[in-house]
């Protein structure tokens, strides 16, 4: 094979292999970062068939602080509903209840994947980044510098927009043979999907030694990057090439189906359709008169006369007619319940199915995988940049191995509740529904219930190496938190229903330390109410001026990626305005000189009553943070010591040792 050597223009800090909704979410937050991100696909274009249908709460407050999440709310319907039918019988619907989970987003938006994607790529572009459709990835190789991929281009890219990143060997094979594998996730036997063009045409430099005959074949590039992610799905090449096994079991064979439907029932809930013998499932579009269609039933289908069976099914379950179109798209597949034991080796890491698979029934692995791409984002654009030290990236799967397991419990029960096989199943549901439409509390308890592992919302990271727990003593702190608002580990937003002010600021990438100070001194200008020392503002005695100067310590310390306001006063310079106290009690910030510190992905890290330099460090240790270089250290009020004993607590991952920043 003939090969050149072409040196583009210097490269990526990141090469993503997979452009669905978890590489496209992955690439958004490194670039948002200011990584240099290339994103590759196998497939010729997007796709124009839809996967995932759900976008859970947790996922839409992620969307909203990537800025994202207005694009989803106008091609989505908002579901708060899901309506139980058995052979003919309403048995209950099951409202959606957040009251126990505040968020400005109490409700899962049914949104076709192909619309997910779509408003993530325009935001990415929006970033100057585009998916290199027809770019596979044949293998890789890493050292302790950086990643080697190996990239081979389809006949399809010959005129594709694209600029080369990073110096790269190029090479040809004339023969034409190309090897497409499957988009994240494909099932098996999906119908084969048309797709549109590359989004947009950018310039491309022509590599030297390239042919003029303009003949047919495949190129190969070897691309070298510090960091590789892959998001290529459940047949994933990054995942096979680190050697990660994929351990869990094959399960059932079900039917997807997108299809006009007509019918009496109104499409504000998703129904849950038992025949007497399988169950079915509807999930409204938004697009009117369309529905997204689950058949449990084991045995296969070819998608001839599927229109029919439908119909006949629902028909019988809903004890209404239902005239069902013919399908725009089917799929039968068999699905798996499986995962990795770690995420990551080296620089190269995986998220998304690529990590685990399962199960469609509880609409969990899109926002899952997203979740994660969140997660690593952050994580390794700090690292990168260096504000802070590699054995960061470990917390990556200690946190996210966790989720997945619980994931595939949650899963393997939600598939038992939605075929629900059982002979009796004719006889027992309609009694067990009863009491639970009948007895109000037990309803409410399962609504929660359900919501709670559905939604995302109950999520948390109290045991990660990251979280600093509260130390409070026990007769102040009912279930280990000091009064009302989120506990380390819990996610920021349950608060951000008190107000506007904390929404904008967890769009902000950086880290957040909100301290609770009335004192409103924002003339002196600059940071959080502006970095005045010695007799200046704020510099007197009491808590409150001690964590006031802590915090501007820490600005100037860590500023590059640490936000510091003040929430309280009027508006102003660092100040996150909180006219009525609402935003200080959501947060549970009511004493003067609390405070609480809230990772770049909105969970919280720590909190205390009192704010001293030591308070501030120990909380950030398990960071493993990197200064400013021209950065003075935090200074230690005598006395300070005790004040770390009596606020927080370490929880410091074991053997965690201090490695090169990585530049």
């Amino acid at each position: 094979m003939a090969t050149s050597v072409h040196k583009p223009p210097p490269g990526s800090d990141v090469l993503v292999v997979g452009a669905g909704p978890v590489g496209l979410t992955a690439a958004h937050e490194l670039a948002r970062r200011g990584l240099r991100v290339r994103v590759v696909d196998a497939a010729p274009g997007p796709a124009r068939t839809s996967r995932a249908v759900a976008v859970h709460p947790r996922t839409l407050e992620t969307f909203d602080q990537m800025g994202t999440v207005q694009g989803m709310l106008r091609h989505g319907r908002r579901n708060r509903a899901f309506t139980m039918y058995a052979t003919g019988r309403r048995l209950v619907r099951l409202e959606a209840d957040y009251a126990s989970m505040p968020t400005r987003y109490p409700y899962t938006l049914i949104i076709e994947q192909t619309r997910t994607e779509g408003v993530l790529r325009a935001a990415l572009a929006r970033l100057g980044v585009r998916v290199e459709w027809g770019v596979r990835l044949a293998g890789f190789e890493q050292d302790a510098t950086g990643v080697r991929a190996r990239l081979v281009h389809t006949d399809s890219t010959r005129d594709s927009t694209r600029t080369l990143t990073r110096d790269s060997t190029l090479t040809r094979d004339s023969t034409g043979a190309a090897e497409h594998e499957e988009r994240e996730g494909r099932p098996a036997r999906e119908e084969p999907r048309e797709r549109e063009g590359p989004q947009g045409r950018e310039e491309r430099e022509e590599p030297r030694g390239r042919g003029e005959s303009g003949d047919s074949g495949e190129w190969e590039e070897v691309c070298a990057v510090p960091w590789l992610v892959g998001c290529d799905g459940g047949h994933s090449t990054v995942r096979k090439t680190l050697g990660l096994p994929l351990v869990g079991e094959s399960r059932d064979t079900w039917m997807l189906a997108d299809a006009p439907v007509r019918m009496d029932l109104a499409p504000d809930t998703i129904y849950w359709v038992h025949t007497g013998g399988q169950a079915l499932m509807m999930v409204p579009y938004a697009r009117e008169g369309h529905w997204r269609l689950l058949d449990t039933a084991p045995r296969s289908h070819d998608g001839r006369g599927s229109a029919e069976r439908f119909s006949a099914r629902l028909s019988r379950g809903l004890g209404t007619g239902v005239q069902v179109g013919e399908p725009e798209w089917t799929s039968v597949f068999t699905f798996q319940q499986r995962m990795v034991p770690r995420m990551h080796e080296g620089r190269v890491f995986v998220a998304g199915d690529a990590a685990h698979v399962h199960s469609p029934a509880s609409g969990q692995g899109m926002n899952t995988g997203i979740q994660e791409a969140y997660n690593l984002a952050w994580k390794l654009a700090a690292v990168h940049h260096g504000h802070a030290r590699r054995p960061l990236l470990e917390s990556y799967g200690q946190e996210r191995v966790p989720v997945g397991r619980a994931l595939l419990d949650s899963t393997r029960t939600a598939t038992w509740l939605v075929q629900f096989k059982n002979a009796l199943a004719a006889i027992a549901l309609p009694l067990v529904f009863a009491v639970v439409r009948n007895v109000p509390w037990l309803r409410r308890a399962i609504q929660r219930k359900v919501l709670g592992g559905m939604s995302g919302l109950r999520l948390h990271y109290a045991g990660s190496p990251l979280t600093t727990p509260a130390a409070i003593p026990r007769t102040r702190r009912p279930r280990g938190r000091p009064g009302p608002g989120p506990a380390p580990g819990e996610r920021a937003s349950a608060a951000a229903t008190a107000g506007d002010a904390l929404v904008r600021e967890l769009r902000d990438v950086r880290w957040s330390l909100l301290l609770a100070h009335d004192h409103d001194d924002s003339s002196s200008g600059g940071g959080i109410g502006g970095r005045g020392s010695g007799s200046g503002s704020g510099s007197g005695s009491g808590s409150g001026s001690v964590a006031l100067r802590t915090a501007r310590e820490a600005e100037s310390r860590y500023g590059a990626w640490l936000s510091v306001r003040r929430v309280g006063g009027r508006r102003g310079q660092g100040v996150l305005p909180d006219p009525d106290g609402a935003l200080r009690a959501a947060l549970g910030l009511a004493a003067e000189g609390s405070w609480v510190l809230v990772r770049p992905d909105g969970y919280l890290a720590a909190r205390g009553e009192t704010l001293t330099p030591a308070v501030l460090e120990r909380a950030l240790a398990p960071v493993h943070p990197v200064a400013a270089r021209d950065a003075a250290p935090l200074e230690r009020p005598s006395g300070s010591r005790r004040a770390v004993q009596d606020t927080v607590e370490t929880n410091s991952p074991a053997g965690a040792t201090e490695m090169e920043r990585t530049r």
